[in-house]
């Protein structure tokens, strides 16, 4: 199966029920890919793992390049970051990055094969994670969400 064939383009966002607040605030408009890292992370650590069920390091670190990749993305290309947020799911985490462009990247609808100076992070992205989806926001702009799965330490 190719990457791509996860990538889904709707106009609506759909996200899992909100759940209580992590230790630090959820990055919103204007902040940087840092801030979205040290809220996903907090929330892998806290939401999602825990006490007895501590997160794999190698998923956190899965985690933290598919952030960086979609924030980063949505600063350069998506006229800068409107929201993130992160939701644990029994799978791993849910993330969504919101932004001001209504542009959906051309790597939605065709997984590239070229990468003329840039435009590895798309690829990443898909490799990394699973369900993703952009959509088109009433409001203006667009979210890009997925799921980036994660096991528990000493899992298979």
């Amino acid at each position: 199966m190719e990457p791509a064939d996860r990538t889904t383009t709707t106009a609506a966002t759909t996200a899992p029920p909100r759940l209580v607040p992590f230790a630090v605030p959820a990055p919103g408009a204007g902040a940087g890919a840092a801030a979205a890292r040290a809220y996903a992370e907090s929330v892998a650590r806290t939401g999602w793992g825990g006490p007895g069920r501590e997160v794999r390091e190698e998923d956190v670190v899965d985690l933290l390049l598919v952030v960086s990749e979609l924030v980063t993305n949505a600063i350069r290309h998506g006229d800068g970051l409107a929201g993130f947020e992160a939701r644990p799911t029994e799978e791993g985490l849910w993330i969504a990055v919101h932004d001001h462009s209504a542009v959906v990247p051309r790597a939605a609808y065709a997984f590239p094969t070229t990468h003329p100076g840039g435009g590895y992070g798309w690829p990443l992205v898909a490799r990394l994670a699973r369900d993703i989806a952009v959509e088109v926001r009433p409001e203006g702009g667009k979210t890009i969400s997925a799921l980036v799965p994660l096991r528990a330490a000493g899992a298979p």
